[in-house]
């Protein structure tokens, strides 16, 4: 399997580069040149454990990777999971959640993440080389990127997160870590200012190269790659074709819904919920993107105006078009807001819906009532938006983060019931350490340069 850029000004390259690499010397997105049909295989499938499942979607797409040692880092990765279904499906009446919040960080991106820090782990000792790794983060990210790669051999990481704009937990489940090769960067700003800096950073190719710059990010294609599995995962176990519903921010996590759904999994809805930063749903509605200003909402990893995953989707909807895509880039570049051809809903199965921060609140008061389930606040948009929707299908709610990192939104919502877990329970207690600097490129590259391998 060969990796193009969605610029389609580089040469394709194998898996284990585009790991690496993150973005594309000339500023594109890598994708695999095609994906694998796994649709006459499903029966097949259905039987397999989470591992085993992992094996069969991640193999063709990681095929320089001896099969027996990605075998074993797919194992070992999801072997850090409290449960050995890794992603279990809850019923709570009206739909399934997906739990994806079983991991070292309690979080969905904990299960792309651990694989992703043992790949990187596996090439970079076969290569004798040192990577840094830079990352941008609304919350969730940085915390699983750091569990992935904290203490491992032969990397750096810094995460850039916006100073006051996460929740205090996950600020703690960043700055509590004490690994030397680790470093959690506060920056005076926006979650959309880190991940422009990091954008521009690497748009640098001569210092990215000289730096040995990674990404953790969703640009990794590695991270959606990984997701792809508890689509699957899910959708076998209902006899026919089920919806999802994802919660939604930087676009990966559904994007990795979409991709499943090209793979021939039995998906026939997409639910796309959005806070109040709803530029997503609005593009999918209209075919037109605009930007505007973020609002902080109860659910901050999901305060985004600039999706970067997106291009991705532009890119496979215009027939992998690198012009077309550059064209659009641009126009949003220049002047924050892009039009794809042609008039109203982009596609068909992507239904895009925005629920505010009042209607989620609600949600998670009348699921408690009604269930005794606590739902995090990103959680509860998912569902709300789900409910909208009402689709005459199966529905699978994504769950993406445990309550307990939110518990002032959850006391607040539920009237005083505070959730907790034991591996945050602790964090209050340890010594932190973090850097805070001004929403400059120039201050966090001078940061890099000091404390980078």
């Amino acid at each position: 399997m060969r990796y193009i850029s969605t610029r389609g000004s580089v040469e394709s390259i194998a898996f284990s580069e585009a790991i690496l690499a993150g973005q594309a010397s000339d500023g594109g997105l890598f994708l695999p040149e095609r994906f694998p049909d796994l649709g006459k295989r499903l029966e097949e499938l259905k039987g397999l454990s989470f591992v085993d499942l992992a094996f069969e979607i991640v193999r063709p797409y990681a095929n320089d990777i001896d099969e027996s040692i990605l075998y074993r880092i797919l194992e070992d990765s999801f072997s850090t999971f409290d449960t050995a279904e890794v992603t279990p499906l809850v019923d709570i009446g009206d739909m399934w959640l997906l739990e994806l919040f079983h991991g070292p960080t309690l979080a969905f991106k904990d299960v792309a993440l651990q694989v992703l820090g043992r790949l990187f782990e596996h090439v970079l000792g076969e290569r004798e080389l040192q990577l840094n790794i830079l990352g941008a983060t609304s919350g969730d990210t940085g915390i699983a990127a750091i569990a992935g790669v904290r203490g491992r051999k032969n990397m750096q990481i810094f995460v850039l997160f916006p100073e006051g704009r996460t929740s205090r937990l996950q600020e703690l489940q960043m700055t509590t870590v004490a690994d030397e090769n680790v470093h959690s960067i506060a920056i005076e700003g926006t979650f959309d200012d880190c991940q422009k800096i990091m954008k521009s950073i690497f748009n640098d190719v001569e210092f990215k190269i000289g730096a040995n710059l990674g990404a953790v990010n969703s640009i990794n294609w590695g991270r959606l790659m990984v997701q792809i599995v508890y689509y699957f995962f899910a959708a076998l176990k209902f006899d026919g074709p089920v919806a999802f519903s994802v919660p939604t921010g930087n676009f990966g996590n559904i994007l990795s819904g979409i991709i499943a759904m090209r793979m021939g999994a039995p998906i026939q809805q997409l639910i796309l919920a959005t806070n109040e930063n709803d530029i997503l749903a609005r593009f999918f509605a209209t075919g037109h993107y605009k930007k505007g200003e973020v609002h902080h909402t109860t659910s901050p990893s999901m305060d985004i105006q600039v999706a970067s995953n997106l291009e991705r989707f532009i890119f496979l909807h215009i027939d992998r078009d690198p012009g077309d895509l550059q064209r659009f880039m641009d126009s949003f570049a220049r002047n924050g807001e892009a039009t794809l051809p042609g008039e109203g809903v982009v596609d068909v199965a992507i239904h895009g819906t925005r629920v505010n921060t009042s209607d989620a609140m609600s949600t998670i008061r009348e699921v408690y009532e009604a269930r005794k389930y606590i739902l995090d606040p990103h959680t509860s948009i998912g569902v709300a938006a789900a409910r909208r929707r009402s689709p005459d299908i199966p529905c699978v709610c994504l769950a993406t983060a445990h309550p307990a990192k939110f518990p002032e939104a959850v006391a607040e919502a539920t009237g005083g019931v505070t959730p907790t877990h034991p591996s945050l329970d602790k964090l209050v207690e340890l010594p932190t350490r973090k850097v805070v600097l001004p929403a400059t490129e120039s201050h966090v590259r001078e940061f890099l340069v000091e404390n980078m391998s």
